[in-house]
């Protein structure tokens, strides 16, 4: 699980050497990225199911965001797309250290979602 302060961007490599940058934050966005880059290299699911060495169900499944897809399978998945993951978050503390999250107030959160105060 990723911390508050964490996020997951991917980089498309291309011939053009151009990036593009997607804050990824839930299985379902990971989905809608590999289904935006097959369609975008004319593949069906089939054909992607072969290059990855899945069932065509698989893919049907990961772009409909799958939370508990096998995370070799899904890394092979955006090989196969030529898409490139990088995890950004903070810098680390100098004396190494783990970063101390940022204290969230559930009870506010609910409270408000209520429509109090």
């Amino acid at each position: 699980m990723l911390s508050s302060n964490e996020y997951i961007c991917y980089h498309v490599c291309e011939q053009r050497h151009r990036a593009a940058l997607m804050h990824i934050r839930t299985p379902k966005d990971i989905g809608l990225l590999i289904r935006d880059h097959r369609r975008a290299r004319s593949l069906s699911q089939q054909q992607l199911a072969d290059l990855v060495g899945v069932s065509r169900q698989w893919v049907v499944e990961i772009e409909r965001g799958k939370p508990r897809a096998e995370l070799a399978l899904v890394l092979r998945t955006l090989q196969a797309l030529d898409i490139q993951l990088a995890v950004m978050g903070p810098e680390p503390s100098e004396d190494g250290a783990p970063i101390p999250e940022a204290s969230i107030d559930l009870d506010m959160i609910i409270d408000r979602a209520r429509g109090g105060r």
